[in-house]
């Protein structure tokens, strides 16, 4: 007979997992935080690299290329202040994120384009037309 483990709490644990991920930082499980989620599809031409980034402006955006690695970060600070006569409450909101990808030798890296719309980055990644090297070789 194998023993089967019952948790007659599984809300409550959920709750502490969380608890313990996000405050105290647990090594076994490295906490990303919130990254956008990434769409990358190949076509013939191109790569269309599409961000989920809602709520975010054109002039968040920061899109770098070293050595072949393409990063998209982000870093957006706000800070509200409301005075009355006997309180003042302040408010911060800071969100940062940064991501990197490795491109493959076939990009044309010159003509990379990028646009925001709706709540989506969308980045065209051309790729290098191949040398189509063609000839006729005699026979001697």
């Amino acid at each position: 007979m194998a023993l089967v483990r019952f948790n007659q709490y599984p809300g409550l644990t959920d709750f502490f997992e969380a608890l313990e991920k996000n405050f105290f930082n647990n090594p076994e499980e490295k906490y990303q935080g919130d990254v956008p989620a990434v769409n990358i599809k190949e076509e013939n031409d191109k790569y269309v690299l599409e961000m989920a980034a809602p709520g975010m402006s054109k002039k968040d955006f920061h899109i770098s290329l070293e050595e072949n690695v393409l990063t998209i970060s982000s870093e957006k600070k706000e800070e509200k202040e409301e005075k009355q006569d006997n309180y003042t409450r302040r408010e911060f909101f800071y969100n940062s994120f940064s991501r990197s990808f490795t491109l493959p030798e076939n990009v044309d890296v010159e003509n990379i384009k990028a646009d925001y719309k709706n709540g989506i980055l969308t980045l065209t990644i051309p790729k290098k037309e191949e040398a189509k090297v063609t000839r006729e070789i005699k026979v001697s």
